[in-house]
């Protein structure tokens, strides 16, 4: 009896081998269904991770009779592989970090333990070469899960050992069947040098060591009756030629998912870059404390992550979140990439793999699986220069579009202002990063403003009805860093408007030529300080404002919009009053509907929190301010004329002739 099950005649050998072949059934029908969809997925996810469970406890408990009978150890690997894999999906459908911790324990026990360094034994290069892409799977997806969750000390051993297995293959096998994994290594070294400790001073997610307590917030004192919008979903969809990505999470798209989110408890403080926060050893249970988050915040909100989508995925994928948003609810959507064709200039078909070749590595990172980073020669098409028109020239063609991709060709892959009217029955928070956003601007607030005026609705066609969409828009050009290109600038860093909204004061200091390697810890953190002070005044002003859209009240009471809004506010301010940038429309980002005066660039705290910033980093001379503020400064230091700009009367004066 001791060779069977306490619960049936079955023996033990038998009783895991039927286990596992059921759940490998299971885990392909989570594996593909869609992860969009609130809480539709849930129950086969509860009976996927039950059999896996048993599978566990059952080799944990018959591990040497199962040894004998022929499991191996990358077996036992590659279940609590799967066990990582569909607590990441969950993490996926649902925002719920307390998943993405538990996929880091599992991922971290394999890695440690070494289960898919079991070798071939001998046996056919067919059987190690497979066994080989399994374990650089496996390392590209828990590189993934500690990007995310932060642990850069475990990213950077990940990443030597993904590149000296890749070495290491290369050797053993036949170069061309490993040749995508090279370009995999070179992917996450590219993205690792834009995302730099200095980029990681602080934490992205909203950290209480930086933010405010949502019960500490001001609140509105307003005749409007608000709802009490949170946002509840969130799709985050960029594509740009040769950005910068790991698989499918691009630096843009990375930064706003961490915007997203609550920071764990205690985690930045206590983690300082290492991965060694938890007590005792085993696979079953790791004491992540610092992990733990709140209990008493709103749940995260749920993301999906989208890069190069066909158009009409976007759409359904929209649609099924629109419908099944909650009452209380209010989605955010995020869209980055360039408009009309997405190149600025001819770029030659030098893609040397395939993308059959390339999808050999394994699904797509939204079914549980890492995608492919190369694209093959279809998905690079040469396309000419469009030329810049002006707002009011842009109609529903090309150029009042959002190139998600090669996707075929004209309206199959661009995404226009029209196509999300249908949505505007729910609240929508948009934020359009793009060099064609204020085809946005002049596209769907026309539309929607024959339906939806001061917040009233009213019927299109006889029958829509319409909520006023919160809109933030990038600008449509990047005035250059001192010593760079804007090219280089997105290439190498990312957007940079995106990362005003993610990332501020590192923005600031790109902006005005500071990078990590040159910065002063000590001004960077009076920056820090300086910057929370100026957020609170801003927000105070909007909060006691008369004039505020009811579109921003709601907004407001949401702690991670409140956030984004007023960190726009000093995005737009900063590139207001930089010197290149004056009085140069194409430089300033936008929202609507439009806020009140006494947050405008020109106003007076406004001006008065950038000349702080600017004078702790020595560099007033780089902004152009009001006389008054000029005269306020000279108040405070007469020395500080010395360093200032010389200013005609005229306002016209072109900064760049001072």
């Amino acid at each position: 009896m001791a060779q069977t099950s306490n619960k049936s005649s079955i023996p033990i050998t038998e009783l895991f081998w039927s286990l596992l072949d059921k759940a490998d059934r299971k885990f392909s029908r989570v594996r593909d269904l869609p992860n969009f969809g609130r809480n539709r997925n849930d129950a086969d996810f509860h009976k996927a991770f039950k059999i896996y469970t048993q599978l566990w406890k059952l080799q944990q408990e018959h591990r040497q009779k199962l040894v004998e009978a022929g499991l191996r150890r990358w077996e036992v690997g590659e279940i609590a592989a799967r066990i990582a894999q569909l607590y990441y999906g969950q993490y996926q459908r649902t925002g719920d970090s307390s998943y993405l911790s538990e996929a880091y324990i599992f991922y971290e026990a394999i890695f440690s333990r070494e289960y898919f360094r079991d070798g071939g034994g001998g046996g056919a290069q067919a059987q190690d070469t497979a066994l080989a892409n399994k374990q650089l799977r496996f390392l590209a997806r828990f590189l993934i899960v500690c990007l995310v969750l932060g642990r850069r000390e475990m990213v950077f051993k990940l990443v030597g050992s993904l590149k000296a297995m890749v070495d290491e293959c290369k050797k053993s096998f036949q170069e061309a069947e490993f040749r995508e994994w090279k370009h995999v290594v070179q992917e996450i070294i590219r993205f690792l040098k834009a995302d730099t400790t200095f980029m990681n001073m602080r934490p992205l997610r909203y950290s209480f060591l930086f933010d405010s307590h949502p019960d500490s917030l001001p609140v509105i004192s307003s005749s409007f009756t608000r709802r009490g919008l949170v946002v509840r979903d969130a799709i985050l969809c960029s594509y740009h030629h040769n950005e910068v990505k790991f698989t499918e999470l691009t630096l843009d798209t990375f930064r706003m998912l961490q915007c997203l989110e609550w920071e764990p408890s205690g985690s930045f403080s206590t983690r300082n870059g290492t991965d060694s926060g938890h007590f005792g050893t085993g696979i079953n249970r790791v004491n992540l404390f610092q992990d733990i988050r709140d209990q008493t915040l709103p749940p995260n909100p749920r993301k999906l992550i989208l890069y190069r989508p066909s158009i009409t995925h976007f759409l359904l994928v929209l649609a099924t979140i629109c419908e099944e948003l909650p009452p209380d609810g209010i989605m955010l959507i995020y869209l980055s990439a360039a408009g009309g064709s997405g190149l600025s200039n001819p770029v030659p078909l030098t893609s040397e793999i395939s993308l059959d070749t390339a999808e050999k590595i394994a699904g797509n990172f939204s079914n549980l699986e890492i995608c492919s980073p190369l694209v093959s020669q279809q998905c690079r098409p040469t396309r000419p220069c469009v030329e810049n028109k002006d707002a009011s020239e842009i109609g529903i063609d090309e150029q009042a579009s959002l190139w998600l991709g090669s996707r075929g060709t004209g309206g199959s892959s661009s995404i226009y202002p029209c196509d999300l009217i249908p949505f505007t029955r729910k609240p929508i928070f948009l934020v359009i990063d793009s060099d064609r956003s204020q085809a946005f601007k002049a596209g769907l607030s026309t539309l929607i403003s024959l339906f939806c005026i001061s917040g009233i609705s009213k019927v299109i066609h006889g029958a829509e009805k319409g909520a006023t969409v919160a809109m933030l828009l990038s600008p449509c050009s990047r005035p250059p860093p001192s010593g760079t290109t804007s090219e280089f600038a997105r290439s190498q860093q990312g957007s940079q408007f995106t990362m005003f909204l993610s990332a501020p004061v590192q923005a600031f200091c790109f902006l005005i030529g500071i990078s990590g390697a040159n910065v002063d810890k000590d001004k960077y953190d009076k920056a820090e300080k300086l910057l929370s002070f100026s957020l609170s005044e801003w927000e105070r002003a909007l909060v006691t404002s008369n004039d505020l859209h009811p579109v921003w009240i709601e907004v407001l009471g949401d702690p991670f919009l409140r956030r984004l809004l007023l960190r726009f506010i000093f995005c737009r301010t900063a590139l207001a009053l930089y010197a290149p940038a004056w009085h140069h429309d194409e430089y300033l980002p936008e929202c609507l509907p439009h806020l009140p005066e006494p947050v405008d660039p020109n106003s007076y705290i406004s001006q008065s929190a950038i000349m702080k910033l600017a004078d702790t980093f020595g560099i007033i001379n780089q902004f152009v301010f009001s006389e008054e503020i000029l005269l306020s400064k000279h108040g405070d230091d007469d020395s500080a004329m010395e360093r200032l700009p010389e200013t005609e009367e005229d306002d016209t004066t072109d900064p760049d002739e001072t």
